[in-house]
């Protein structure tokens, strides 16, 4: 299946692809770990990405369509791939549709991951991580420490990053609503778009996703 995943900050689009993309077998192919690999590669799209983001810039919607379109060429995603984080806008769809027609293949699903904003607030607003080390990972409601501001693994002190506080995150909402959500509209005139809530426990969502998709085929 060749799928796109969409959904605000918080809706927990990582952990559903990784799993979703095992459960598929096809690869998770996230914009994240297209430009480190580029960069780290030194492709020369990481090269121009990697120059624009030394310069403060954004990343230009052609280079990463470059980036996008070279991995889904790879033998790994010629039965399918799971897209996370690209498109990011309408003019990234479509060239990604461009770029699919012009291999003759064409996307199975868009999966739309809904999460009510006031739950995505709580979700990243309550993070909390370790100084000593960033993977250890608490929340103020879902995951608490046993001593409040302290890491239950190495004792190191709890704090909230500034990407966290809830004024970054509704500006984030706000970017995604004006950037990213128009591409569910994009994509439900073609028929893809299928809907599920990203409330619930990760494997209750990922058995939600599971059947919707199986629904879509």
């Amino acid at each position: 299946m060749r799928i796109v995943l969409v959904g605000p900050p918080g809706a927990g689009k990582g952990t559903q692809a990784a799993f979703l993309a095992k459960n598929l077998s096809i690869p998770h192919i996230s914009t994240g770990d297209l430009f480190r690999a580029n960069i780290s590669q030194g492709t020369d799209l990481g090269k121009q990405a990697k120059a624009f983001m030394d310069a403060g810039n954004l990343v230009p919607d052609e280079v990463t369509i470059g980036m996008a379109k070279d991995r889904m060429a790879q033998s790994d995603a010629e039965n399918g791939f799971l897209l996370d984080g690209f498109p990011r806008n309408v003019s990234q769809a479509e060239a990604l549709d461009v770029a699919l027609k012009a291999d003759d293949v064409k996307l199975d699903a868009v999966l739309d991951l809904e999460v009510p904003e006031d739950e995505v607030v709580k979700r990243i607003a309550g993070r909390r991580i370790c100084r000593k080390d960033s993977s250890h990972v608490f929340h103020v409601t879902y995951s608490k420490p046993k001593t409040e501001g302290v890491c239950d693994v190495c004792g190191g002190e709890l704090y909230q990053r500034e990407d966290d506080s809830e004024d970054t995150v509704r500006k984030r909402l706000e970017v995604y609503h004006t950037q990213t959500e128009p591409i569910i509209d994009y994509y439900r005139t073609q028929g893809l778009v299928v809907t599920i809530s990203a409330l619930g426990k990760v494997d209750e969502v990922t058995a939600r996703a599971m059947e919707a998709l199986k629904g879509d085929k």
